[in-house]
């Protein structure tokens, strides 16, 4: 008796029961920077009220007690102002799987959106590196070119190595995606699709 071929691992919600995840990679944390910031300025706060006091205080300053609890407090309060932007970042994924390209974007705690497009449809994947940032930190923009327009997706982490796999796996496939030079992109056709920056803008909800 023939053995059955076991169903696909399910890696998320909307993946079809003959779908086989090949490929998952996220953005560079850099788009958690001003999260990141707002954090760590909220880290500052509990030492600079100490600090405040000590000066306008100086008969009756605050103890070792009152900094470690401000001290506390800040660190608490940061966490939670990056929150928001942690998770944009860690629960914004593209997967690639030998039938389709998934982009699911969250920003903030509640808003999810997930769009998919066909690996047949695609017919060249590019990246660019841009500027001394990217270039040091190792992300750029890649660009899917498809039939019903362009797939711009900005801050992915090592473009490079995703080029790669991505291609690798389309050929695979039995698609021939070929990559052009990022700078051969005069213009986008009509019906292009950008995705947004907004996710790095996203703020507590």
């Amino acid at each position: 008796m023939a053995k059955t071929k076991p169903a696909p691992t399910k890696y998320f919600e909307d993946q079809f029961d003959d779908e086989e995840v090949l490929f998952v990679f996220r953005k560079h944390p850099i788009m958690m920077r001003r999260g990141l910031i707002i954090g760590l300025l909220a880290w500052l706060v509990g030492p600079v009220i100490t600090l405040a006091l000590t000066y306008t205080r100086p008969n009756n300053p605050p103890n070792m007690a009152f900094f470690g609890l401000s001290l506390a407090i800040s660190i608490v309060l940061g966490i939670l102002l990056l929150t928001p932007s942690w998770i944009s970042w860690y629960f914004s994924v593209f997967i690639v799987t030998d039938q389709r390209f998934i982009q699911i974007a969250q920003r903030g705690l509640f808003h999810r959106a997930v769009a998919d497009l066909g690996l047949k449809q695609i017919q060249s994947v590019n990246y660019e590196v841009d500027g001394f940032q990217a270039t040091l930190l190792g992300f750029g923009t890649m660009n899917l070119r498809t039939y019903v327009g362009d797939l711009t997706i900005h801050e992915v982490h090592h473009p490079a190595k995703v080029q790669k796999r991505f291609l690798d796996i389309l050929r695979k496939e039995g698609i021939e995606a070929e990559p052009y030079p990022a700078a051969a992109q005069t213009h986008q056709p009509s019906g292009v699709h950008e995705e947004t920056e907004a996710q790095e803008d996203t703020q507590e909800a």
